[in-house]
């Protein structure tokens, strides 16, 4: 593991050393631990005879933290999987020369799906033989990066808010007038449809409805006034005049 102040240029010094010793890189992965820090896995496959200078100049890149060193003894592997290839291949060769051999149908698709067989377990071992081949030619680096990102500057220390200012005042004032105002209108807008709707049905009310129930009701008949006490009246209660007393004798001259 180690310690780089750039990521980005120490994961490039390490690729651009793999490839210009005859390597590759085999795998990379780059994640955040926290806001401050990252870290970043690769993988490099170099050759053997240049494993130890690929080391060296890679302790270059910063400082080192941990190193670990494994290594493995494949020779026994590599005997066996070469010693199973050659029976497999004159296994493959027999079964060849009996199909040249066989006169029959059954016995011709039997020895098809024989050699099938036995060529699928040969390329299986073949590319187990690649494998080692790899392994015994060239040496697996896995280097871990991690990166401390640099502090942003500390935020400074809240100033003791004094007493406030009459412009101050004044822009609050009008902050608040203005937030006022527009819950008034948005409160206006709502009701817009109600008040509406509201001054249509008084309308409709006053110029139709309203006449016509003032011309199904009846006259008002007029009651008796206080001057009127004694005075004769008539079914509908209207005043009767008074009729002038009858006589008998004749008039005086």
């Amino acid at each position: 593991m180690t310690h780089v102040k750039d990521q980005a240029k120490a994961l490039a010094t390490a690729r651009t050393v793999a490839v210009d010793a005859g390597g590759r890189v085999e795998n990379e992965s780059t994640e955040r631990v926290d806001d401050t820090s990252l870290a970043s896995r690769i993988v490099l496959r170099v050759p053997q005879g240049k494993y130890d200078s690929v080391l060296a100049e890679l302790a270059g890149t910063g400082k080192l933290l941990n190193r670990k060193a494994d290594a493995q003894d494949v020779t026994d592997q590599v005997v066996d999987v070469q010693s199973r290839i050659a029976t497999q291949r004159a296994s493959v060769a027999r079964v060849r020369e009996l199909m040249d051999r066989a006169d029959k149908l059954s016995d011709v698709v039997t020895l098809e799906a024989e050699l099938s067989r036995r060529q699928a377990d040969l390329e299986a071992l073949l590319a187990q033989q690649s494998s080692l081949k790899d392994r015994t030619s060239l040496a697996t680096i896995t280097l871990q990066l991690t990166e401390k990102r640099k502090e942003g500057p500390k935020d400074e220390e809240p100033k003791e808010e004094g007493r406030p200012g009459f412009l101050d005042a004044l822009s609050g004032g009008w902050n608040a007038l203005v937030g006022v105002a527009a819950w008034v209108l948005v409160v206006l807008a709502a009701l817009a449809p109600w008040l509406a709707v509201g001054l249509l049905a008084f309308l409709l009310w006053s110029r139709l409805v309203r006449p016509r129930l003032a011309a199904r009701r009846p006259a008002p008949v007029p009651g008796p006034r206080p001057g009127d006490a004694g005075v004769e009246r008539n079914a509908a209660g209207a005043p009767v005049a008074p009729q002038a007393p009858e006589t008998g004798g004749a008039p005086e001259k």
